[in-house]
């Protein structure tokens, strides 16, 4: 914005123009004060060096209103014009003075101070006179959002000219007693100059246009002075401003006029001392106000007023005490460096700038803002105005000083009374501007501590509309946070018993709020009326703070108020101030920070949808179940899943971290952060010649620490880890491979030897390398381990958030396996709608048996634990069933993810306590059992969450949860999930489910057509399941639309089969397959390892329990094992040709 400014007719001119108009007032200033203290010596020069400044000041009292006027009236490019001509002659004068000064004659001599003075209350008249001219121009030619930026360029321009004119008035004045170090005529002729370059730049001015041409000019000073500071008053904001900005022209000149004396008669120092006084205050100021327009974006930021006081304050009482611990010294016998090598001097110059850096933070918003609120029709006037309270602030300061000086005060004391009004001014800042104020001042110090980044502030209620605003709560800063942000028309609903501290009082009086009691109905009836009234009302719906790190449980009464008030809810999700002191979480469940990044996003308004038919409980039931779902979608919609897996490990490592192991193995490998970082750009450094970027490496390894390496360390490269199934066979993994275009594939020999894939190894190795990690792991050198520190926490290879960031294949349960193309946004959006979901944390630990080949063993069980910052041990085999459980109870893990197969068999070799510390089983993959679910239930106490997914949605899509748990489905949908039915013929309830969201696969690989993406329609996936969705949203799993059968012109579930058969033989595992039959179409087959299972007890049963008969499977099938895949799902595929084989059918097609 700086650099637009200097380069546009709508402010350059004026910023030249202003630098040249006080480069010479303070050219004339500073020689003139010099020739005083160092030439002439007077006997009552701290008295005419006050005189001096009050002379420049002055005129500002009597002629800012005649200024304003004139520049209300006629264009004000006009009336710059005129000052800037009328300064030529002033400037002249002055020339003269100086000519005087320098001459022999003692008697011309003595006329020299008077000319000056002369010249220089000319050229404090044309700054009177310009001041609400340059003022009003801005406004005029720029927008709001500019004035901070333009004020902190003019008072950069004011104070480079200080800067300039203070060096060379000094330098002028300098000499050796006798002869001037600069010519008095090259001095003379140099103002001339300067005033006549002034003129020009004013001519450069772009017209403004009259603003009021009809206005008529008040010929007396002082009536229109007063008339000015009259209209003023009435408007208490303008006002106020007008003091604030006062404040800090009477502090400057105070400090300004003190300096010189200070630095001379105080510290002894020389002129050039005094000189380098005066250019650390005019860095100081510079400073300054670039910070305030920095900190200044789309309006005058005020929070930097009070703290500018503040600062303004500590310094002035710092300088007052250097004073009186410094000994006294000798005029003029103190150089430069002789000052600044002592302590004292070198310190108080950093007071000196500090003292002036904060004002230029105290008076750049503070005068933009007026320029902000001031009418464009009075505009200049408003500013004349307020340079008439300048002046009477620096002529009162001015005088007062002189009296002070006079009476004997020291400069000690006056700078001690400057530091203590500006502690008084902090108080009156903050009480005059009241909530404005404070709301400025603290969101500045959170922005300034906690780099706070408020997000979506467009979406906020308008004044008088029926909201709700809901955030979430993490932390004691989360109120003030709010206050700070939204706006000042919000109200807070406030727990009486909260409302009621000592510290939270004083709050309470800087925003409206309505304390409630819970245990108390019409409390919330008093609210519901608020709110229809046009009220909005900020109320944090959990109640409570977070000590999980997620959502905690939202309040029925909170969505009651906007169901019943009629008003749209407004989330807001907060996210970092958990992590600080202020939150409940303990460093043993994330990585605790006193200032931790905080992030405050509004979201767009939303209606709570509840059917007209609920009514009373069920009615505020469901406003709950809504609100929840509200708070879950905006807690993922402001997750970051805008960035790649790498890029999350790493913010992971930063906010996350623990300190504890993130991943280990049964091997006993423990990888922190840092390890499993630093491991993983060690060994992409290593793998990064093997492959081209973006190509897929097929990664066949196990559950361990070393394939989180290997998986990382290819993210980090700009890899793609295409997950082999190694259980699939030698045929299926070919097929992957050509699928995926794989031409190198990394594994293990140890791997290799124990789980005796050599017939894989040899079918891969005629169509791709194939790489041993063992021979990469021997080849990693001293510098190679060096290079990997160096590559610290960026990607060796830069990648998008929507490039495929890994590759799984279909388990081939109803066909030849499909490469499915999974994003980084895919999975990290599965990733937070886990997390979202189920909250877990750092204390938690994930005990993963299921392969990373397997969709959910890779998103759920290594990524989402590894960006949520949960520990998790990698093992190898699902199938151990009774080393799992003995490893659960070592590890004391929390959450253990499995299929009913799988848990049932740990069940059986468990020890009732090796699941003691566990709080969380999910299940998925096949249908939980009652009967799993009961087991657990009675034998270690944990609930099963059964969820479902598939590989193409990353692969989670819906999920029972301990807020939302029904027993028989899989949950609810994931957040930011759409979804929809399509009809089946033959089924009557529920249908075909499509789904749309983040975590929507990129699009499958064939291997019939190799390489090529092919994108699901439009984004929607067909799953291929038959589902009912209820009223609550929970999903019921029918089964696969190809594993119905058609009998009799019936349609029948073979999943239905199974669970009935489930139902009767709970320990035994049975699969069921349909094979053609002449007679109705279509025949069941159940297959089970199990020869007790007959048909007459399924029958027995079905009729029983309101079963038809069509549903009792034709024969039973007993074979030797059912057929499973690795992820423990049946395999149907091979179970379908297995019935094939023994029933001696031909061709038969899955079912």
């Amino acid at each position: 914005m700086f650099q637009d400014l200097m380069t546009t007719r709508r402010f350059a001119p004026l910023f030249w123009c202003q630098f040249l108009s006080a480069l010479n007032d303070n050219f004339i200033k500073t020689a003139l004060v010099f020739l005083v203290l160092f030439r002439i010596g007077a006997e009552h020069g701290a008295s005419l060096v006050t005189l001096a400044a009050a002379t420049l000041v002055v005129p500002f009292f009597f002629l800012s209103a005649l200024g304003g006027e004139l520049a209300d009236k006629y264009d004000k490019a006009k009336v710059v014009i005129w000052i800037k001509f009328a300064e030529i002659p002033i400037a002249a004068l002055a020339a003269v003075g100086f000519l005087l000064s320098a001459s022999s004659d003692p008697v011309l001599r003595d006329w020299a101070v008077p000319v000056l003075f002369t010249a220089l209350f000319g050229f404090g008249s044309m700054a009177a006179l310009f001041g609400p001219t340059k003022y009003g121009i801005l406004p005029d030619h720029l927008e709001v959002r500019e004035l901070s930026a333009a004020n902190a360029l003019v008072e950069g321009a004011t104070f480079l000219a200080i800067l300039l004119g203070t060096i060379a008035g000094g330098i002028a004045m300098a000499g050796d007693g006798t002869t001037a170090l600069i010519p008095p005529w090259a001095v003379a002729v140099t103002m001339v100059i300067f005033a006549s370059l002034g003129l020009w730049s004013a001519s450069l001015i772009k017209p403004t246009g009259r603003a009021v041409p009809e206005l008529r000019i008040t010929r007396n000073p002082l009536v229109s002075t007063f008339s000015l500071l009259g209209e003023l008053r009435a408007d208490r904001r303008l006002w106020i401003g007008g003091l604030i900005t006062g404040w800090f022209w009477l502090a400057g000149i105070v400090s300004l006029s003190l300096l010189p004396t200070l630095i001379k008669e105080t510290l002894g120092g020389t002129e050039e001392v005094a000189t380098l006084g005066l250019v650390a205050f005019t860095i100081g100021i510079a400073i300054g106000s670039y910070l305030a327009a920095k900190a200044s974006h789309h309006r005058p930021n005020l929070a930097l007023v009070p703290i500018g006081a503040l600062l303004m304050g500590i310094a002035g009482l710092d300088i007052a005490r250097i004073l009186w611990n410094m000994p006294a010294a000798e005029a003029g016998s103190v150089g430069v460096w002789a000052f600044l090598q002592s302590a004292s001097g070198a310190w108080l110059m950093a007071d000196l700038i500090l003292l002036s850096a904060a004002g230029g933070l105290f008076i750049v918003p503070s005068f933009a803002a007026i320029q902000a609120w001031a009418k464009p029709d009075h505009r200049a006037r408003v500013i004349a105005a307020v340079n008439i309270l300048h002046a009477a602030f620096m002529s009162g300061a001015t005088l007062a000083v002189s009296v002070l000086q006079a009476f004997g005060v020291g400069i000690p004391e006056l700078f001690l009374a400057l530091g203590l009004g500006n502690i008084a001014v902090v108080y009156f800042v903050l009480r005059a501007w009241g909530r404005d104020g404070m709301q400025d001042l603290s969101r500045f110090i959170f922005k300034l501590f906690l780099g706070l980044d408020v997000r979506g502030l467009e979406n906020l209620p308008k004044e008088g509309e029926r909201a709700l605003i809901a955030p979430n709560h993490v932390s004691l800063l989360d109120a003030p946070l709010m206050y700070s942000v939204l706006p000042s028309h919000a109200a807070y609903a406030i727990d009486t018993q909260m409302s009621e501290k000592w510290w939270v009082r004083p709050f309470l009086k800087l925003a409206q709020a309505w304390p409630i009691d819970p245990t108390r109905p019409l409390g919330m009836r008093s609210l519901i009326n608020h709110v229809k009234q046009g009220e909005t009302l900020v109320i944090f719906p959990e109640g409570r703070l977070t000590v999980t790190g997620g959502l905690m449980k939202v309040y029925d009464g909170t969505a009651m108020i906007a169901d019943k008030a009629d008003a749209v809810v407004v989330p807001v999700h907060i996210s970092g101030p958990e992590r600080s002191p202020f939150g409940f979480m303990n460093k043993q469940q994330t990585k605790k920070v006193w200032f931790p990044k905080t992030t405050v996003t509004v979201l767009p308004p939303v209606t709570l949808e509840v059917s007209a038919e609920l009514k009373g409980r069920k009615r505020r039931q469901a406003a709950g179940a809504k609100l929840q779902d509200i708070m879950v979608d905006a807690a993922v919609r402001t997750a970051n899943f805008e960035q790649t897996l790498f890029e999350a490990l790493v913010d992971a490592r930063n906010t996350r971290d623990t300190g504890k192991p993130v991943v280990e193995d049964p091997l006993g490998t423990k990888l922190s952060y840092n390890k499993l970082i630093t491991a993983s750009q060690v060994l992409g450094r290593k793998l990064k010649p093997l492959s081209q970027d973006g190509e897929n490496v097929g990664v066949l390894l196990p559950n361990s620490a070393g394939v989180a390496v290997t998986f990382f360390a290819l993210q980090s490269i700009g890899r793609v880890p295409a997950m082999l199934n190694f259980t699939a066979g030698p045929k299926n993994v070919c097929a992957a491979c050509t699928a995926a275009q794989i031409k190198t594939v990394l594994t293990a020999r140890a791997f290799v030897q124990k789980a005796r894939l050599e017939n894989i190894i040899e079918a891969i190795e005629r169509q791709a390398k194939v790489v041993y990690l063992e021979d990469i792991k021997a080849s990693i050198s001293f510098s190679d381990k060096v290079a990997g520190l160096m590559a610290g926490l960026s990607p060796q290879v830069k990648r998008n958030h929507d490039d495929p960031a890994a590759i799984l294949f279909t388990s081939g349960s109803e066909g030849s396996p499909k490469g499915v193309v999974l994003s980084h946004r895919n999975m990290l959006a599965n990733a937070f709608q886990c997390l979202t979901r189920v909250a877990v944390n750092g204390q938690d630990k994930v005990f993963n048996v299921l392969p990373v080949f397997h969709s959910f063993g890779l998103t759920a069980g290594l990524v989402m634990p590894v960006v949520g910052g949960v520990p998790v041990h990698l093992y190898p085999s699902p199938l151990h069933y009774r080393i799992v459980p003995e490893l659960v109870y070592q590890t004391n893990a929390t959450i253990l993810f499995g299929t009913d197969t799988f848990l049932r068999g740990y069940a059986r070799a468990a020890h009732p306590y090796d699941f003691a510390r566990v709080r969380l089983i999910l299940a998925g993959a096949e249908a939980v059992k009652d009967s799993t679910r009961s087991l657990y239930m009675e034998k270690f106490g944990v609930r099963i969450l059964e969820g479902y997914g598939v590989t193409e949605t990353a692969p989670v899509l819906a999920i029972n949860t301990p807020l939302a748990n029904k027993a028989g489905t899989v949950g609810r949908l994931s957040p930011l999930m759409e979804a929809r039915l399509e009809a089946v013929p033959g089924i009557e309830e529920g249908g075909r489910l499509f789904v749309r969201g983040p975590n929507v696969m990129l699009g499958y690989l064939r291997a019939e057509n190799p390489g090529v993406l092919e994108p699901p329609a439009n984004g929607w996936h067909d799953t291929g399941d038959i589902v009912e969705i209820d009223q609550e949203r929970f999903i019921t799993i029918k089964g696969r639309a190809k594993r119905f059968a058609k009998i009799g012109g019936e349609m029948v579930s073979l999943a239905a089969v199974e669970a009935m058969a489930a139902d009767i033989w709970p320990a035994s595992l049975s699969v069921v397959v349909a094979l053609p039959d002449q007679r109705k179409g279509e025949r069941l087959v159940l297959m089970t390892a199990d020869d007790k299972i007959n048909r007459s007890d399924f029958l027995t049963y079905a009729r029983k329990h309101g079963g038809t008969e069509l549903m009792v499977p034709a024969e039973v099938l007993v074979v030797p094992g059912v057929p499973l895949l690795g992820s423990g799902k049946p395999d149907y595929v091979s179970a379908l040709a297995m019935a094939k084989q023994r029933l001696g059918l031909s061709t038969v097609k899955a079912a």
